[in-house]
């Protein structure tokens, strides 16, 4: 039986999950920072459909792409070099946000109700939140957007509306991480995109073991601005 939280209840042991759906391991609670940060810091999600009660998941194997693993096409390299494109950070959340919970072909964007953005941009005007932003001159034509604890980051959601934009903000994103000592994304569940740039699944107790050691560091939080321009 699927276990219902209350305000105050902790999370449950992530090795408590279900296998069917893989990884959903408890529901109810609330959006709260405090109940977000001790979720990502446990290596648990949200994820619903607008209309449901929260849902809080912890798949396995859980899909990681460690920064050090980041492939770059040929054609991803080119993009990034001659489709004038530029990447800024922490510039326009709210619209990464928005653009982000536009409902797509593959139903993508569903999950991102007004209650998750309004708990995403609470996380970002406290520091813990941060988005990359693709330009075709003034134009926002991607992003990404996640979550960042110590030195764990937590990727949420991308979108692209020119070619390759997307994967243009998410390799800055690795080369900024990289720049901070970050080792890893958490891509949560297993895509093609995903799986394209080099992220890998990984058993959910390695994962575990993995981020206790990155989200105890003492990374203070913050709107970021590049390191590597």
């Amino acid at each position: 039986m699927l276990r219902w939280l209350e305000r105050d209840d902790p999370f449950p042991d992530p090795a408590k999950a279900l296998k069917d759906p893989n990884g959903l391991l408890c529901a109810g609670a609330d959006l709260a920072m405090p109940r977000l940060l001790a979720a990502y810091r446990s290596g648990i999600f949200p994820w619903y459909s607008r209309g449901e009660p929260v849902l809080w998941w912890s798949p396995d194997p859980r899909m990681v792409l460690f920064c050090d693993e980041l492939k770059v096409s040929r054609s991803l390299a080119k993009s990034a070099r001659n489709k004038g494109y530029r990447v800024t950070v922490d510039r326009c959340f709210e619209d990464i946000l928005v653009n982000c919970s536009k409902t797509r072909k593959d139903g993508a964007g569903t999950w991102l109700g007004s209650d998750m953005r309004k708990a995403y941009l609470a996380l970002h005007q406290a520091g813990h939140a941060h988005s990359f932003e693709t330009w075709l001159g003034d134009r926002l034509v991607g992003g990404l957007y996640g979550v960042a604890i110590g030195r764990a980051f937590f990727g949420e959601s991308m979108f692209s509306r020119a070619t390759d934009a997307s994967k243009v903000a998410l390799v800055a994103l690795v080369e900024e991480l990289r720049a901070r000592a970050f080792p890893m994304i958490d891509c949560q569940q297993r895509t093609p995109l995903l799986a394209s740039l080099g992220a890998r699944e990984i058993p959910r107790a390695e994962f575990l073991r993995r981020l206790a050691g990155l989200v105890n560091y003492p990374e203070p939080p913050g709107i970021w601005t590049r390191v590597t321009a």
